[in-house]
């Protein structure tokens, strides 16, 4: 029996695969759980078809994550913040910190695609923009101390 898989089953097969499996275990598990459906000619079509749909949509978001990236090249993020006199940060840096200073100079990244080392001093990072599963990008993070006003 033929089906195509609905979701991913450990040790049968991933989304989308066509895969033949015995008659009882299609009918009687796979298809009325949800899991799969029967592999008729005009399901193969209309898997084809969404297959075709999906790797378009991706390669567009893609090719949206590398022109981002490389508008954004080897721009120099800094993050003022409130430093003792040995150069050492009150607080910390934060992913936040970091998206909003691309948002200030035009650039929209989701806070949650920006991997932050543990910064704890004065001085320069870097940051990695994770804007795709295949594109991931370096950002310079120049981190300064606030200058102090005399009272």
């Amino acid at each position: 029996m033929e089906i195509i898989l609905k979701t991913d089953i450990a040790g049968l097969g991933y989304k989308n695969d066509v895969l033949d499996v015995k008659p009882g275990y299609g009918r009687n598990y796979l298809i009325p759980q949800g899991y799969a459906v029967l592999a008729t000619e005009s399901n193969k079509k209309i898997l084809a078809e969404n297959m075709k749909q999906a790797a378009h949509k991706a390669e567009k978001i893609k090719t949206e994550a590398e022109e981002l990236a490389s508008s954004i090249g080897e721009m120099v993020v800094v993050i003022t913040m409130k430093a003792g006199e040995s150069g050492k940060i009150f607080g910390r840096v934060t992913n936040t910190q970091v998206s909003d200073a691309l948002a200030e100079k035009g650039y929209s990244v989701d806070r949650k695609k920006i991997a932050l080392a543990d910064i704890k001093n004065v001085g320069e990072y870097v940051a990695v923009l994770d804007l795709h599963k295949d594109v991931k990008h370096d950002l310079k993070v120049n981190v300064v101390a606030e200058a102090k006003a005399d009272a």
